[in-house]
């Protein structure tokens, strides 16, 4: 809304220092700040109010060293870091741009089928929380809404550059040998097209066209082919983010890295110069992202101040889900999807070790008579905590990797 009042401003009453909200990199740093200062502030007021309504998280008896001190700790937290985030994005965003109205909507539905969950636990008293079939049905849900309006919303392309051979005449009696010699490839302008490309990491031709999947019998199938892989990464990364969310600072920590790293993406794949020199996907309008991504990781960097072990607030699967969901749909907005395994490797590991874990419990129950397990417990962090990790030591060491895994999806944009 800032960002409309200080552009009539400028245009209509010229008055200074009005036109610098046409940046992006202003705004970016802006909301970075509002988001930090809202999270800060209003975070500790949150935290006050969730104990007088006695929001705090059931813990369940692990056999963890720490868990029962963690016993009554608010939750819900998820609540400010989803302010944090929508505030500044409503303030200084161009909130009519698709990509932008996208990630609110991500955000949002998100956030409630998350908060759901939570107010089962807490105000219903039942440990399970909402069903896991509803939670899959939400993110099914956001799964369709992101896709289709990624596949068939006019407003989203790419730009394809053409260029032609022109031939340069010096003189009208020019030998047809000469006109041959000063014959030019040259830039002949571009074109913003639907497409359903993709950017493969570490390829030199490194574009995949969902097309060339989806068109089967003479029928053309892409639409759902694109769809179906956006429920399942939304899916996938929301329920990762939600299971790294186990130990203090962990999941909001990671999420702010990653978070970071998709907005200098967003900033180059929405700029036609470093696009250029970077010879990646140039993505008109996505831009506007990095507003959005600057007022994601200040939300999490904020919250970071009462999630830092020890923990005074916990963000619940009010936060977490809504964070995989808004890094899901980040990455698919700059078509940057197949870079998840390796920026959220965090959340992929962790989801893993839950499936490895359960799979090879069961098979050995039906081979031996008994479960075994791979890891002392999962999720993964767990595992190093029965193994006499303190928090903090798992937590640092767990944003270490996180940063090294940011560098190498940055350095794909040249690795190629």
């Amino acid at each position: 809304m800032l960002y409309y009042l200080f552009q009539y401003l400028d245009q209509y009453f010229d008055i200074p220092g009005a036109g610098v909200f046409r940046y992006i990199s202003f705004r970016a740093v802006g909301a970075i700040i509002i988001s930090l200062v809202i999270t800060i502030v209003f975070g500790k007021k949150l935290i006050e109010f969730l104990r007088k309504k006695q929001v705090g998280e059931t813990i369940r008896d692990l056999g963890l060293e720490g868990e029962k001190a963690k016993q009554g700790t608010p939750t819900m937290g998820g609540l400010i870091i989803i302010a944090s985030i929508l505030i500044p994005t409503l303030l200084l965003a161009k909130i009519d741009n698709i990509y932008i109205i996208l990630m609110m909507v991500a955000t949002v539905w998100l956030g409630i089928v998350g908060f759901l969950d939570d107010y089962i636990k807490v105000f219903l008293k039942n440990k399970e929380g909402l069903k896991g079939r509803s939670k899959v049905i939400g993110q099914i849900g956001i799964g369709l809404i992101v896709g289709l309006t990624l596949y068939f919303h006019p407003d989203v392309k790419i730009r394809e550059y053409q260029s032609q051979n022109l031939e340069l005449h010096v003189g009208p009696d020019e030998p047809f040998a000469q006109r041959l010699d000063n014959i030019a490839n040259v830039s002949f302008g571009y074109q913003d097209v639907k497409s359903a490309i993709t950017t493969i990491p570490f390829l030199k031709n490194n574009e995949l066209d969902y097309s060339d999947f989806g068109k089967i019998a003479g029928y053309d199938f892409t639409w759902l082919v694109y769809v179906l892989v956006v429920i399942f990464i939304i899916t996938a990364v929301s329920n990762g983010a939600n299971i790294t969310d186990g130990i203090d600072g962990l999941a909001a920590g990671t999420s702010a890295i990653i978070g970071f790293t998709l907005g200098v993406m967003a900033y180059i794949s929405g700029n036609t110069i470093f696009s250029e020199y970077l010879g990646i996907m140039y993505i008109p309008n996505s831009g506007e992202l990095v507003i959005f991504c600057s007022a994601f990781v200040g939300a999490c960097v904020g919250f970071l101040w009462y999630n830092t072990y020890p923990a005074q607030v916990f963000m619940g699967d009010t936060g977490s889900l809504a964070i995989g969901g808004i890094i899901a749909t980040l990455a698919l907005s700059i078509r940057k999807e197949l870079l998840i395994p390796i920026l959220c490797g965090i959340f992929l590991v962790e989801n893993l070790s839950v499936m490895i874990q359960v799979a090879y419990f069961k098979y050995t129950k039906k081979k031996y008579g008994e479960g075994r397990r791979i890891f002392k417990m999962s999720p993964l962090h767990h595992h190093y905590q029965k193994s006499g990790f303190a928090e903090p030591k798992i937590v640092t060491r767990f944003w270490i990797v996180g940063l090294m895994l940011a560098a190498v999806t940055l350095g794909t944009l040249k690795l190629r």
